[in-house]
């Protein structure tokens, strides 16, 4: 007997499970998922009973939701059509960074898996996206690098900006605007008397007052070259 392929609302909810917690240990509340996902409580109550009826989470009452074996499978299968997807539209398509999150959320449930894997030939088999987030292979497999917040980071410290948030495409633009992208070197100099901005150089001229809303949306890693950590589901 055929399995019936996943519906685009699990897909989703796996995608989000996984997504929320690729750069943090956390794992995610239901009300966490119900915000994330725009939806109300209840509807992510019977959700997450299907996923675990279904195998692919695990979850007790009043605690987080954590992804089956199973479940991580599908969660990667998506998280790699997405950010190919995001990937293909940057780069052969002509659209910016900000605009990329909410096309791929529409194709990624309509296309083919022989497409997904003609893309990733056409474009070299990126490992990241327009992002920094890493692009998982075709088996499963996830090279993360080792970065850390750059609101975390003491002064003195210097690396390169690894990843930033899609959350908010207006800071994505804002970061544009300010020359900060991708692969930019960057060196904390301090903050600013009683809780103020992160005061960085980046690009090793220009300096900045970083908001906390930008600085927590910034991952660096150290200058230092490193191997980065694989996630192998092979």
């Amino acid at each position: 007997m055929k399995t019936s392929a996943p519906s685009s609302s699990i897909e989703d909810y796996v995608k989000v499970i996984y997504s929320f917690t690729e750069w943090q240990d956390k794992p995610i509340t239901s009300s966490q998922l119900a915000q994330r996902l725009g939806v109300a409580n209840s509807s992510v109550s019977e959700m997450v009973r299907k996923l675990k009826d279904q195998g692919l989470v695990d979850h007790k009452p009043y605690s987080a939701v954590t992804l089956t074996e199973a479940g991580l499978r599908l969660a990667l299968a998506m998280v790699r059509r997405h950010r190919l997807i995001e990937t293909y539209l940057v780069e052969r398509l002509g659209y910016s960074w900000d605009e990329v999150h909410d096309e791929a959320e529409q194709l990624e449930h309509a296309v083919s898996d022989t497409f997904i894997e003609r893309v990733a030939a056409k474009l070299g088999d990126p490992s990241r996206d327009p992002h920094g987030d890493p692009i998982p292979t075709a088996d499963g497999q996830v090279l993360m690098p080792r970065a850390h917040l750059l609101a975390e980071l003491d002064e003195g410290h210097a690396g390169r900006i690894t990843r930033i948030s899609d959350d908010n495409p207006e800071l994505l633009r804002y970061l544009a605007s300010q020359d900060i992208e991708l692969d930019a070197r960057v060196e904390v100099l301090g903050r600013r008397p009683f809780g103020g901005a992160l005061v960085v150089r980046i690009g090793g001229a220009r300096e900045y007052d970083l908001a906390d809303e930008i600085a927590t949306a910034l991952w660096v890693s150290s200058d230092a070259p490193h191997p980065g950590c694989s996630l192998d589901l092979s």
